[in-house]
């Protein structure tokens, strides 16, 4: 019999609601969909209390109970993937990690993919109940092909006074990034609002009607066709960084979704957006203190910077 840790708790979100019981608890823990099943079949899980089986159907806000395997089980089943994700700092209120891209921020409908809470999860590390079933513990989101700092709630009162210090504009966001050209001036701010893009489900554009959103630049070392800058977000829209720079016609390398040149693209090995969010500063929710946290770039952001380089 797989020897495990104590039960983790979590309702299932909309985002996996009616889906086949395998395939919904791949998605919520960052698994294969045959680690999942796997679990499944040794009845590690229940919803509502119950046992269920891989071919089951979930069911929104129902609560699923799975027992963790041990830590070198949970080696075995962790997957490829997820790589390069890692545990920053954690007590019990909060919890910092380092996100790879290909990552999601929380669990969402048409996302296949790990997510930053089912990794935490399949580690052993539960995150606070407070807020919408899919994002419970979430006070800042990075998108999927964005890599570096997020913070997570463990406590709710961590929950309830990030998700205002975040409001309030409390917390130093900053994050570096190649952009194709070089911007005129070399350090400044874009205040434009941010909103929905009319034509395109899924990308964001400045709109006269959308929400403020500035953005703070510097140049950090310039190339022959590209420049690396560090970004510093007043606000935190989503897309901001890679939105603004588009719209003032230096979009990030990689970033095709937003006008990136894709030869570019090819040549420095990238498939995703040259973005990585290096620190996060801010007053921890319960002692008060100023905490600070770095991270170093990913492996395939160091090639593209060498290439550059080079």
């Amino acid at each position: 019999m797989t020897a495990v840790n104590e039960s983790r708790y979590v309702p299932v979100p909309p985002g996996i609601s009616g889906e086949r019981a395998d395939a919904g608890l791949a998605k919520l823990l960052g698994l294969s969909r045959a680690a999942a099943a796997e679990m499944l079949q040794q009845g590690l899980v229940t919803q509502n209390g119950k046992t269920i089986g891989k071919s089951d159907k979930l069911v929104v806000d129902a609560m699923l109970s799975i027992e963790m395997p041990e830590i070198k089980n949970r080696l075995e089943i962790h997957p490829d993937h997820v790589e390069g994700f890692g545990i920053i700092f954690q007590d019990d209120d909060i919890v910092v990690v380092d996100k790879p891209a290909g990552v999601a921020a929380h669990p969402s409908v048409g996302w296949d993919g790990p997510t930053v809470p089912g990794a935490l999860l399949a580690l052993g590390i539960q995150i606070s109940t407070s807020g919408a079933a899919e994002r419970q513990g979430i006070v800042q989101r990075l998108d999927v092909g964005t890599s570096g700092l997020m913070v997570l709630a463990k406590s709710e009162v961590a929950y309830s006074r990030l998700k205002q210090a975040f409001r309030d504009r409390a917390v130093h966001k900053i994050y570096h990034a190649i952009i194709q050209g070089h911007p005129d001036p070399s350090a400044g701010t874009f205040d434009a609002p941010i909103g929905r893009h009319p034509k395109a489900e899924f990308k964001f554009a400045v709109m006269q009607d959308g929400k403020p959103s500035v953005t703070h630049y510097k140049t950090l070392e310039a190339f022959r066709s590209a420049t690396l800058v560090e970004v510093n977000l007043e606000t935190g829209r989503t897309h901001q960084i890679r939105v603004h720079f588009s719209a003032f016609k230096h979009p990030l390398a990689g970033d095709t979704m937003y006008g990136a040149d894709p030869t570019l693209a090819t040549k420095l090995g990238l498939d995703r957006q040259w973005l990585h969010a290096v620190e996060l500063s801010f007053t921890h929710p319960t002692s008060g203190e100023v905490v600070t946290f770095h991270s170093e770039y990913t492996p395939e952001l160091v090639r593209a910077l060498e290439v550059l380089r080079g």
